[in-house]
């Protein structure tokens, strides 16, 4: 396996698939999922946050953590967008076909937790998702 890490190529490839979902982009702008940090100014948001990857000699597993924000007094508008999310990000490669991505192949990827937590003003929705992904390079 290549020396690179996977994980900036899959938060590319998550945002691509996450604004070409019509049931998250009902919900969220476009231009509100992008990679930063803190609290959003502008609301709704999802954020790619966080990664990991977990280096082999001919793969990785790689991880992601989104967090989805809304201003609402309750958690409804964040656990649809977090539904959105998980059908959105699920590859399966017996299913569905590998995913290419810049310089790795995406085997499988999948949401493997999601946590929802209340703004202790009351005021916003947070919503956490971690997506795994099992990765190959491949060649140049």
């Amino acid at each position: 396996m290549t020396t690179s890490d996977p994980s900036l190529a899959l938060q590319k490839a998550i945002r691509a698939r996450l604004i070409a979902s019509p049931e998250l982009m009902a919900l969220v702008q476009a231009d509100h999922v992008m990679d930063a940090n803190g609290r959003p100014e502008i609301m709704p948001a999802v954020y790619i946050g966080e990664g990991q990857s977990i280096l082999r000699r001919w793969g990785a597993t790689s991880f992601a953590t989104l967090h989805v924000w809304f201003q609402e007094p309750g958690l409804v508008q964040c656990k649809e967008a977090v539904s959105a999310i998980v059908g959105a990000l699920r590859i399966d490669a017996q299913a569905d076909g590998v995913l290419p991505i810049e310089g790795f192949t995406v085997h499988d990827m999948q949401a493997t937790q999601t946590r929802y937590l209340r703004d202790s003003f009351g005021s916003f929705s947070h919503g956490v998702v971690t997506v795994a992904a099992i990765v190959q390079a491949r060649a140049a």
